[in-house]
């Protein structure tokens, strides 16, 4: 007869998965983060490209270079957006697997761990692709211009 998992086991079960469900919500912030960051980069290409077809010279150029960095950035926000969404499927596995083993009373630690270790690295990757989107919007403020602000002459 097959025995059931004790009341006990389940509570513990759910004890050892609010961490992780914790961490879900902060993933879900940084998803949210990329999704508002991709809806203003897809909007200014929209802007950049109706500009495209009335300019010439030197301002074409520098609208065709913001149009390089918006796509990098576009990329970069893609990528960071499949780590985190890739970040909390492995969670959510590694919250399933212990529920697994709670009700089949097999030990599943080192699937757990490396589960868990994925999801890190996956995190890690988040944020790095976060942290380089960043950078370049920042560099894109200076696009064109020798010096951002001119702080010795305020007329």
């Amino acid at each position: 007869m097959p025995s059931f998992p004790s009341i006990t086991d389940i509570s513990n079960a759910i004890q050892l998965s609010i961490a992780p469900v914790f961490l879900l919500v902060g993933i879900a912030g940084f998803i949210n983060a990329f999704v508002a960051r991709l809806s203003r980069v897809v909007d200014r290409i929209r802007v950049l490209e109706q500009y495209l077809l009335e300019s010439q010279g030197p301002s074409r150029v520098n609208a065709l270079r913001e149009l390089a960095i918006l796509d990098r950035r576009a990329q970069l926000v893609n990528i960071g957006i499949t780590l985190g969404i890739t970040t909390a499927l492995l969670i959510c596995l590694v919250i399933v697997t212990a529920f697994i083993e709670a009700f089949l009373g097999v030990s599943h630690a080192m699937l757990i761990g490396g589960l868990f270790m994925a999801a890190m690295f996956s995190l890690i990757g988040t944020l790095l692709a976060f942290l380089r989107e960043v950078f370049l919007a920042i560099r894109s403020i200076t696009l064109g211009r020798s010096r951002p602000w001119n702080l010795e002459n305020k007329s």
